[in-house]
């Protein structure tokens, strides 16, 4: 972001409880920052919606940074993935501006863009901690720790426990249940009927390979041939 672009973006943040993610918003930024409007328009083209957008990117930033000066080799996998998700909630200190970028993308016409945000962070999660990879398994990474995200931010939202405790526990439960998942298939992918399985219309999954770095923003995979 630029230095404009994170001026008008906190100047944003003290109207986002009154008024929300929108385009008052947005023009009360302008007018607090000085800004011209062809150059506020210009970074935020649909006002308020591009800004919570913008608010997100902030904390998957932020997220990044602490996830990069933190030792997880000493972790187990599973508290890796617990840490991360917790880095970027806490991340989001304002949870009122979370909660109205909830409220905002729940809308039918913005579905789309919270969904690319929340698959961003947990690409952004799998990728710092070294996922390496690149068939089906990229997808139904993210897609699982997609769900998860979600429902704790969700959970956060309405947790009102000393340092959120009430939150840490409920995302600890949750990986939990995703980690007994993997065991599962792991153990069925092992199995004389797992791999009879494997040998028919899943192997069409082995076909499916991650999107090209470069384009992982714009494209959903492809296959191999």
């Amino acid at each position: 972001m630029t230095e404009t672009s994170e001026k008008l973006l906190d100047a944003a943040l003290m109207h986002v409880p009154f008024d929300g993610w929108t385009e008052a918003t947005f023009r009360a930024a302008v007018t607090d920052t000085g800004t011209d409007m062809g150059t506020a328009r210009a970074l935020f083209p649909r006002g308020g919606v591009d800004m919570a957008l913008a608010y997100h990117r902030r904390g998957d930033a932020l997220m990044v940074e602490r996830l990069v000066a933190t030792d997880l080799e000493s972790m187990r996998f599973r508290d890796r993935i617990a840490f991360a998700v917790r880095a970027r909630i806490e991340a989001a200190d304002d949870k009122e501006a979370v909660r109205r970028g909830s409220a905002l993308f729940a809308l039918p016409q913005y579905v789309p863009d919270g969904a690319r945000a929340i698959w961003n962070t947990c690409d952004l999660i799998w990728t710092t901690l070294g996922d390496g990879s690149d068939d089906f398994n990229w997808y139904s990474k993210r897609a699982t720790l997609s769900g998860v995200y979600s429902a704790t931010v969700l959970y956060w939202l309405g947790d009102d426990s000393p340092g959120s405790e009430a939150t840490w526990a409920f995302l600890d439960r949750r990986i939990e249940n995703v980690m007994s998942i993997e065991k599962f298939k792991g153990k069925f992918r092992d199995s004389p009927f797992g791999r009879t399985i494997g040998k028919g219309p899943f192997a069409l999954l082995d076909r499916i390979r991650a999107p090209d770095q470069t384009l992982r923003r714009n494209m959903p995979g492809s296959t191999r041939h």
